[in-house]
């Protein structure tokens, strides 16, 4: 992985643990349930993998088999763990979306002239950004070759799916340094977000992909959607779109999908997964800022 990808990302980890995070009490109590309850539900006998391991701050890493792995692109995410748990556990530092450093070289072709150096417009690089995107193609071939390397019996993913598209604009900006790629206007259609968004999607299509066929237990948690705003919120019975699952004062608020239209039930059940375990609840991330959290545990499909 790059050096300014990796310190991209350890910037990420940096400012999200720096949060206020006085009313994040019971959502850390569920997903450390959750993920706890896989851990040990895993057969010690063969490797498990941690996905988005981070800093430990949502994994018991006293409940991991002895041959667990963390995966985490964050360069201090291991040093972390090992001060909060006092675990050395083996860690991989790799992209799980395999196709953020790709999506940089793009966005830095985009914003300079290769004959002169000069920097374009932006508005005028963030549409030829816009024009290269589609060619992307996000492949995890890390993380596949590990996977056929060590097989894996268990593996976990920490919230990790719902930042693919964070990422992706954090090192789209990274590119254009001070300068803005998004469009000014709020109500115009960007053609850059909405190539952004394709390429988020086809990411995640690949990262389920590659774990639905990797003949390991899966327990998945991740963000389903965010809603900023005042006001009260709840949550309903589970439908699809996510947003008829929200009750309470919603007129009023803005809400916005990190998954981009992908229900990860629903590709579960496609591969032949249909979970045996389901839970989500609402995450008070900041003030006026709460995200949907869903977690979904399944088995390999029978035969």
């Amino acid at each position: 992985m790059s050096k300014p990808l990796s310190r991209l990302l350890r910037l990420e980890q940096t400012a999200f643990l720096a949060r206020d995070r006085a009313a994040w009490g019971p959502h850390l109590a569920r997903v450390r349930s959750f993920l706890g309850e896989g851990l040990q539900a895993a057969d010690p006998a063969r490797p498990v993998l941690i996905l988005g391991a981070g800093s430990g701050l949502e994994v018991p890493w006293g409940l991991a088999p002895a041959r667990t792995t963390g995966w985490d692109a964050d360069p201090w995410s291991r040093a972390r763990t090992i001060l909060r748990h006092r675990r050395w556990a083996p860690w991989v530092f790799e992209d799980l979306t395999g196709g953020l450093v790709d999506l940089g070289a793009a966005a830095r072709r985009a914003v300079a002239e290769p004959w002169s150096g000069r920097h374009r417009d932006p508005r005028t690089a963030a549409l030829r950004l816009a024009g290269l995107v589609p060619f992307l193609h996000p492949d995890p071939a890390a993380l596949r070759t590990w996977i056929e390397a060590h097989r894996p019996g268990t593996i976990l993913a920490a919230n990790v799916m719902g930042q693919f598209g964070a990422v992706a604009e954090r090192v789209v900006e990274g590119a254009f340094g001070k300068a803005s790629p998004w469009a000014a206007e709020a109500e115009r259609s960007d053609p850059l977000v909405e190539a952004l968004e394709a390429w988020t999607r086809r990411a995640l299509e690949a990262f389920l992909e590659t774990l639905t066929g990797s003949g390991a237990a899966l327990w998945l948690i991740h963000d389903r959607g965010a809603a900023f705003g005042p006001g009260s919120l709840d949550l309903g019975p589970w439908a699809d779109p996510w947003t008829a699952q929200l009750r309470g004062g919603v007129e009023g608020l803005e809400v916005s999908d990190p998954l981009t239209g992908l229900d990860v039930g629903a590709a579960l059940r496609a591969a032949g997964r249909d979970p045996h375990r389901q839970d989500r609840w609402i995450w008070p991330l900041a003030p006026d800022q709460r995200h949907v959290v869903e977690a979904l545990a399944s088995r390999p499909a029978a035969g």
